[in-house]
């Protein structure tokens, strides 16, 4: 089959089609044939630094939509045929930049009816992530107040929506000519971060989302209510925040995402129920999988970018 492999740590340009054996589905496991990809940041940072896989270049990609072609001993949820989306083994690699890629069956759920592939292939990580930070880790609860940072990006455009059906005030950060896109999105408040000191307007916040790191972690300290929470997406590093934060009555936590059929099940249901669109900002062929890498590290792109696999 064909894959996008790398030789190399680097630029996008290491990235390459090859040739590999297509894989067979172990116990437990399926083989799906992808139709689509998502693109993430963390692909660009393996690509670059072999991220959390360490030392040996890995084939890229975790999203995935397409359809079942065989099942392994033991899978009782799937049958060949089923069209399906998830992100297997993550924060393991999985491979899903590839014609076939094999999966635990329960890192899969059913694929959103209504939804293309190329839709289903950019909810899960980016989905998943904003569901696990604002619903398993922070316990988002109805009227609360939640402060999303990038609000137009990839996680923040799918965070503003799940916020917003668990019955959250939504405040996001973005540019000004993303502000339409973001209120269409449901959110509250709106705020130009290039213009406006996000501290000085946004108050009494619940939960934070900082899908940026940096000083955003300290500085989204002072917008929260007494007892109130970050959830930091950007780096291990950020841990020094807890301490921070517990010295000023308040908490701060770093989060990986983690493979999760029910987060997904509870994504694709807001999806089919049209609560939770995913906005597609650049789709591209499998081939042209360097360029997607381009596209994403200039850090324009509204939404998300995915790989379609042609048959």
């Amino acid at each position: 089959m064909r894959a996008i492999g790398q030789d190399s740590f680097g630029g996008p340009d290491v990235l390459k089609v090859v040739e590999v054996p297509r894989p067979v589905p172990g116990p437990a496991e399926v083989l799906v044939r992808v139709r689509a990809a998502g693109v993430n940041p963390t692909d660009w940072w393996h690509r670059a630094t072999g991220g959390l896989a360490g030392d040996t270049p890995i084939r890229l990609g975790w999203d995935v939509s397409g359809v079942i072609e065989a099942t392994g001993p033991g899978v009782t949820l799937f049958a060949p045929g089923d069209e399906v989306f998830g992100m297997p083994r993550q924060p393991a690699p999985a491979g899903t930049y590839a014609e076939y890629v094999v999966s635990p069956a329960r890192h899969l759920a059913a694929k959103p009816p209504g939804l293309s592939h190329v839709e289903a292939a950019a909810l899960p990580l980016a989905a998943l992530t904003a569901w696990q930070a604002l619903v398993d880790t922070a316990g988002l609860r109805p009227g609360q107040r939640v402060l999303i940072h990038a609000a137009a990006g990839g996680v923040g455009h799918l965070a503003v929506q799940i916020a917003k059906a668990r019955g959250a005030h939504v405040v996001g950060t973005a540019r000004s000519a993303n502000h339409d896109f973001v209120r269409g999105l449901g959110a509250d408040e709106v705020i130009d971060y290039t213009r406006t000191d996000f501290t000085t307007v946004a108050r009494n916040i619940d939960v934070v989302l900082d899908t940026i790191g940096g000083d955003y972690g300290p500085r989204s300290l002072k917008t929260l209510r007494p007892g109130g929470m970050v959830v930091s997406l950007a780096s291990p590093a950020e841990a020094h925040l807890e301490d921070r934060a517990r010295a000023l009555g308040l908490r701060s936590t770093f989060m990986i995402t983690e493979a999760d059929q029910a987060g997904l099940k509870e994504i694709a249901s807001l999806a089919a129920s049209q609560r939770l669109r995913v906005r597609v900002d650049t789709v591209l062929p499998l081939e042209q999988a360097a360029t997607a890498h381009e596209f994403g590290e200039r850090g324009r792109t509204a939404g998300k970018i995915v790989l379609t696999v042609s048959d």
